[in-house]
């Protein structure tokens, strides 16, 4: 049986006018450097390969520019991969298009964003249940399951509110609530904790550890923080230029750096 929730297979992205030629140039040995100068297009995703499996929670981590927002787009249909294949349960969900990719969006991911994205004009409650009423669930199935995930992520007596009488780290909780209200197969947190202050984000952390067991789901976590993604992660893979420089449990990466770069990354852990 297979335990892959999701498998990267070869994926190259390229940003540019003529894409398929950007991708031929660098199979055949040009560089990041030389596409842009000769071509004027961008390599954003080189030749990454790598598997995450059911209910792992799979950090991605990078410094800005390194790709990793650019690759889990691909996992949602937000970017479409230039060449190689995106396999969801064994399924090719690459080019997605129309209402198979709406479908796929409103029952297998969720995504929790760095800014939040809460609508201003509806409370929490209702801000909660926007996925499941998007995806036209009954009205008492939306209280039901946006009831559960304000109890889980501590946000009693809040329901009424709205998102502005909330604290930063509150309006996050509303987020995860909300992807976790739509009990899809996979969430994807792109940097969900970076416009917090420090001691917010710690918090934050802590919850989502809270929240591992209970959400039974493969969390697919973005980060540019090492200390953010050693605490949460399962497995981690660590992104540079848009390639693949690492991958493993945090023990493994902490002890064993496979490059110069991931080593000046480890060298200043908090252990």
């Amino acid at each position: 049986m297979n335990e892959n929730k999701i498998e990267f297979k070869n994926i190259f992205k390229v940003f540019g006018n003529r894409p398929i030629k950007g991708i031929q140039f660098i199979k055949d040995g040009g560089t990041k450097e030389e596409l842009l100068e000769q071509q004027k297009q961008t390599l954003g995703i080189n030749d990454i390969s790598f598997s995450i499996k059911k209910n792992e929670f799979f950090v991605i981590m990078g410094l800005s520019g390194s790709g990793k927002s650019t690759l889990i787009r691909h996992l949602n249909g937000l970017i479409e991969a230039t060449d190689g294949e995106v396999l969801f349960d064994g399924h090719d969900v690459t080019h997605l298009k129309g209402e198979d990719l709406l479908k796929f969006r409103r029952q297998k991911v969720s995504m929790v964003f760095q800014k939040f994205g809460l609508l201003p004009h509806k409370n929490i409650r209702e801000n909660i249940s926007l996925g499941l009423s998007i995806r036209g669930e009954d009205k008492n199935a939306q209280v039901d399951k946006s009831k559960k995930w304000i109890d889980i992520v501590g946000l009693n007596g809040y329901e009424d509110s709205y998102p502005r009488q909330l604290s930063g780290g509150m309006q996050q909780r509303v987020g995860i609530a909300r992807a976790l209200a739509c009990e899809t197969d996979v969430l994807i947190m792109d940097e969900p904790f970076s416009a917090l202050d420090p001691l917010i984000r710690s918090e934050m952390q802590d919850v989502v550890l809270g929240l591992k067991d209970k959400m039974k789901k493969t969390v697919v976590f973005v980060t540019h923080d090492l200390d953010e993604a050693i605490k949460l992660a399962d497995r981690m893979a660590i992104l540079k230029d848009g390639e693949l420089v690492q991958i493993g449990t945090p023990e493994e990466i902490i002890n064993n750096p496979n490059c110069d770069y991931v080593s000046r990354f480890v060298e200043s852990v908090k252990v």
